[in-house]
């Protein structure tokens, strides 16, 4: 027989202690940092990592363009800064080559993934990426949520996000019409690959289906969540995905709390409490620690998309044991190479606090008063011999650090986005009902 794990009832987090709201203050700061230290004033183009010579990538442009009315609303920058900032990027994409040629942009209203940080063109032969290009829209439209003056600054912001927002031809990119591809080359067209499985593409499927002028068939979103796959984890029953970033990017941007499709109104859940329950699952592993790595316990956990060490294979519990670099590690079926994420277990603050803040307490407590690379790295592994910390950040974490500790406190980034005709648009066609979602709300795009 099943047996079923019995989690606390997820409620309204308890006030911060002056402490633990001293420690949120440094890391979402720190993290925030990020942005003005390592973006092109000229263009907004933001570094993917800080590491020399980085590439600029479309996704941490859109964790940008939301991190700046964060840093408006703490006082770390100007409101004037941050819409000039956001101008700049906003202006560079609507002038930028669309020819889908190997030395553009992008293509059809989408972009390259990775770009060339001065140029703004095409790095690494990468893909048009559906994905990154959704990220990149929700910083936009978050931006013209936030800047809503009547001034002719912000006026044009909101118009330039619109521009833009319109032109992406979702339909190019769906196959007969239904599922989703993952992105286009140049040189060889459509990756094989579609979006099947649960993953953070609920974010590109809330935006296709909201589209005013290319927008995704209503099919399309059935068709995805028809290959979602349920799983009962140590007791725990949830929509199965093995890295916890998965659980966690929508979230930035849409309040999923208490709102369901079709699929969670069947299983009498929502995508919150599913990320909740994920997040449990996480610190579950972590406590078992089958494969017998250094450091994992209840409160030391966090498998995502991440960086990793490239040390020789050494042996561990009798056998012996590769690290992967880079990967996306996953609970309960891998990749594991005994390495955490810490940006992954900061994101996890809004759906288990009272989880969360130890494990983040602990990471902290790695180092002087003033480290906290592991909290911010983008991993840390204490198998390896010495112990052994990423060199630099990734842009991606520092954002997402940003706004889900600003939604944890204050809820921001949901409350602009609960105003976006866009976003309202796009769940009532993928079939959400309830919540929020039945309030009036202002005309918001």
């Amino acid at each position: 027989m099943r047996q079923t794990a019995v989690l606390p009832p997820a409620a309204q987090a308890k006030p911060l202690t002056p402490a633990d709201a001293v420690m949120l203050d440094g890391l979402q700061r720190a993290a925030f940092d990020y942005f003005p230290r390592h973006t092109n004033r000229a263009n907004g183009l933001v570094a993917d990592t800080s590491r020399p010579g980085s590439h600029a990538s479309i996704a941490v442009v859109g964790f940008a363009l939301s991190v700046y009315p964060v840093g408006v609303e703490r006082g770390w920058m100007t409101r004037a800064d941050a819409l000039q900032r956001s101008l700049a990027a906003l202006r560079f994409f609507r002038d930028s080559d669309q020819s889908g040629t190997p030395d553009s942009t992008g293509y059809r209203g989408f972009y390259f993934h990775f770009l060339h940080l001065d140029r703004g063109t095409r790095a690494w032969r990468c893909e048009v990426s559906l994905i990154d290009t959704a990220l990149l829209l929700a910083g936009m439209i978050t931006a013209a949520a936030y800047f809503t003056a009547d001034t002719t600054d912000e006026a044009e912001l909101r118009a330039l996000a619109d521009t833009l927002y319109r032109r992406v031809d979702w339909c190019w990119a769906q196959r007969k019409g239904a599922t989703v591809v993952h992105g286009w080359r140049p040189e060889r067209g459509f990756l094989k690959y579609g979006w099947e499985g649960y993953s953070e593409a609920i974010l590109l499927y809330t935006l296709g289906l909201g589209s005013p002028t290319h927008p995704l068939t209503e099919a399309s979103f059935a068709v995805w969540t028809g290959t979602y796959r349920w799983e009962n984890l140590y007791g725990i029953d949830y929509l199965y995905a093995g890295p916890l970033f998965i659980h966690q990017f929508p979230h930035a941007w849409i309040d999923l709390r208490g709102i369901r499709d079709d699929v969670m109104r069947e299983k009498r859940c929502d995508y919150f409490e599913n990320s909740r329950r994920a997040t449990y699952v996480q610190r579950a592993y972590a406590i078992r620690n089958p494969r017998g790595f250094v450091g994992y316990g209840e409160d030391a956990w966090g498998l995502s998309a991440g960086d990793g060490p490239r040390a020789p294979r050494q042996r561990i519990a009798g056998r012996r044991q590769s690290f992967y670099g880079y990967a996306a590690r996953g609970v309960p079926y891998g990749p594991d190479d005994g390495t955490l994420a810490g940006p992954s277990v900061v994101a996890s603050l809004v759906f288990a606090p009272e989880i969360a803040l130890p494990a983040i307490r602990r990471m902290l407590a790695r180092g002087s008063a003033t480290d906290d690379r592991a909290a911010r790295a983008g991993g840390f592994n204490d198998t390896v011999h010495g112990g052994w910390v990423s060199a630099g950040t990734f842009g991606l974490d520092q954002g997402l650090i940003v706004l889900m500790i600003e939604n944890f406190r204050t809820g921001l980034l949901w409350r602009l986005l609960r105003g976006s005709v866009t976003i309202r648009t796009g769940l009532h066609r993928a079939g959400f009902r309830g919540g929020w979602l039945a309030e009036a709300s202002p005309n918001v795009r």
